[in-house]
Formats: structure tokens, sequence, C-alpha cells
């Protein structure tokens, strides 16, 4: 069973996560982009997946005016908005305003109108499967150096204060016949809602300064190697991470700040995606494959070595008074004996910070996991294809 340490962290999976250098995305949510044919013109509605955000971008010259049903103009042309996705299979599917497939013929006037538009949606889809394996793989491509060791940095308070009211006068006419009172009292009301806006202002304020000295407090006593604070500054700082995949860590900082245990319950191999897509060079339809047992294991062996290496890098720049790092991390399995899960171990691994910083942080791109992790002493029983077999932690 695993170990049951007094901290414990989720670390949930992002929405979005960005690779510099190949341009890749990986992207979760909603599909697919709705193209508009009409007489105002053609556009390509858009959906940034999972993040809520849309664009709408024009793609034709169109003439004035129009309704938004199907409608047939002057020139005897009908416009119609159409909607596209493509499928987990790489099929791309055409639907009408109603939700009605697309009839044949009107499918090809899509493709040779928005041929382009459409090519783009399906790299996108394509990105976005391939992106979820590349996201697993290159998790600790983004580790930081065992010396950057974060120094507290204020953030200013920007909301602008409140300004006070300019104070109205009554006019001649008004002192002449009546109606100074109104004005009066429409610049008491203006002089309370300043002091109210005021007082908020304030309030905010004093709040983001008590958060920023408490932030400054926070970091100080973590490098200081105060345990309680280097838990709670930790714990802080890997929920800031994207994770690809959802992820249980618990730890325990042992001999005064000195060593780190983790304890990390693994994702399953079967969280792991299973296909890989390829935009064909000509048709609309993605070359959608299924990845074979052992590439599934391999990519599982390679992001779990992934995880371990994050973690520990991220432990050792964020705590400096750290020596030492020992991570274990375990999977559910169905034992054989019994049929019920249980947990097992997969690798366990005891890291020295003088052993870590050998490893060369500007070109972690070049790092192949798997090999560097089993630089330092370890226990891990892998086959060539990345299957695991149980073993004992430290």
């Amino acid at each position: 069973m695993a170990l049951r340490f007094r901290k414990s962290v989720k670390l949930a999976p992002g929405i979005r996560m960005n690779f510099s250098g190949g341009g890749v995305s990986w992207s979760l949510g909603p599909r697919g982009a709705s193209i508009g044919i009409g007489k105002r013109g053609t556009y390509l509605n858009a959906g940034i997946p999972g993040t809520g955000l849309s664009f709408r971008e024009r793609l034709g010259p169109g003439a004035t005016g129009g309704r938004r049903a199907p409608a047939t103009s002057s020139s005897g042309k009908v416009s119609m908005s159409v909607t596209v996705g493509v499928e987990d299979d790489g099929t791309m599917i055409f639907k009408d305003e109603a939700g009605y497939p697309l009839s044949s013929e009107l499918v090809a006037v899509a493709k040779r109108q928005q041929g382009d538009s459409l090519r783009n949606l399906m790299q996108s889809k394509c990105d976005e499967i391939n992106a979820q394996v590349g996201a697993l793989r290159m998790l600790h491509h983004f580790a930081p150096r065992p010396t950057d060791h974060p120094a507290y940095q204020p953030s200013p308070f920007d909301d602008p204060r409140p300004s006070p009211p300019q104070r109205k006068t009554p006019g001649f006419l008004k002192k002449l016949f009546g109606g100074a009172d109104s004005v009066e009292k429409e610049n008491a009301r203006a002089e309370g809602a300043y002091r109210a806006a005021l007082q908020d202002w304030e309030q905010a304020k004093e709040e983001h300064e008590n958060a920023e000295r408490r932030k400054s407090i926070l970091m100080s006593q973590a490098a200081a190697g105060k345990v309680t604070f280097m838990e709670i500054f930790l714990e802080q700082a890997l929920q800031d991470i994207v994770w690809p995949r959802e992820t249980l860590v618990s730890f325990e900082i042992q001999d005064g700040g000195a060593r780190l245990v983790f304890d990390v319950d693994l994702p399953e191999i079967e969280d792991m995606p299973t296909k890989v897509a390829g935009v064909p060079q000509r048709g609309y339809k993605l070359s959608v494959k299924e990845l074979s047992q052992t590439k599934v294991q391999q990519l599982y062996a390679e992001h779990v070595h992934s995880i371990t290496f994050r973690l520990i890098a991220e432990a050792f720049a964020l705590l400096p008074t750290l020596s030492e790092v020992i991570l274990s991390g375990f999977t559910q399995r169905a034992d054989p004996s019994t049929g019920h899960e249980t947990d097992q171990y997969l690798l366990s691994v005891r890291v020295r910070r003088e052993e870590w910083v050998q490893i060369n942080f500007d070109a972690l791109e070049s790092v192949d996991v798997v090999e560097a992790l089993g630089r330092f002493e370890n226990r891990r029983l892998m086959t060539r294809t990345g299957a695991f077999r149980a073993i004992e932690p430290f």
C-alpha cells in the first residue's frame, strides 16, 4: 500500500499547454468551427478549445443586408450557415443551421469555396490529438535549474484611487425659481457614492498589501528552511504548474528541511492517449492511427519519468535548504491472486543536490529523461518496451 504523508496536494490538469520551438499546442474542450456563407460575406467563427473564447474572421467578400435563415439572392445564389467539425476518427462533418447533415452537393460547394479554412481546421484537430502525446513526454522540458531560487517580487496595487466628484452649483434660473435643493441632493448622492467607493478601494488596497506581506514572509521563511513554510510554499507552487494529467502528490519534509520525500499517485496507463494523427496531402479526412500497445507503454514510461524529473527539479529550485529528494511513484493494479486493485510502486529515486546540478538544464530537450533518472540511486524494474514491474520503494 502507498505510504501516507501528512501533506497532500492534487495537481489538476490544465486547459492548455504550449510548447516553444515546435509551435505545438495542446488544448481540450469544444471542437470544430462554424463557417457562415451569406450575403454579408463569408466568415469563420472559431472557438479556442476549452477557454470559452471565440473569434469571428471574414474570409470572403459579400454584399450588405441579408438574413440569418437560408435565402436566395437576386442573382439566384443560395446563402446559408454551415457548421463544420472533425470527429475523433478524423472524419469531417458538415451540418446546417438546424443540425442536420448537409447534402453531398452542398458539402462539395463548401469544400470548393472554403478549402483553405477547412484544411486549417483539420490541422488544428491534428495538433490537438498529437499535442496530447507531446505534453505527456515533455513535461520535464520546463524544469527549473536547481539554482533558480525564487525571489520575492512585489505586485503593485494597480486599481486607481477613486476621484472625488466635481460639485455642481445651481444656475441663476434655479436660484430664482427654485430647484437649488435638487442640485444639492445630487451633490450629496455623488459625495456619498464617492466615499463608499473610496472605502472599498482602501479596503482592497489593505488586503492586497497584507497578502503581499504574507507572500514575502512565506518565501523568506521557506528559503530559510522553516519546515511549515516550506510545505505551504511547495504546495502552492506545484498547484500553479500546468499538468497534462491529474497527479496526486503527498510529501513530507524531514531532517529540519534538508530532505524531501515525495509519494506520488501516478496517472494510470489507461489514461494515456492511444492515437496519433496526420493531415493528408489531399482529401478532407485526417489520418488517425492507433498506437500499438508497446508505443503506449513507452509513452507511459516517459510520462512517469517526466513527472518524476519535474517534481524533483521544482523541489530543489523552490527550497534551497534541501540537500536530498526521494521520490516514489505508485499506481493501482489488479492483484492476480485476489483480483482486487492494490497500490504497486513502479519506481523510487534518491537524488542529492550535488548530483542534480550536473544535469545540463540549458539543453533539456536533448535529455533522455529515462536515462537521466537512471544516473541516480533508484529502484525500478522496467523492460525495454516500457513495461513496469512492482518494486519496493526507498
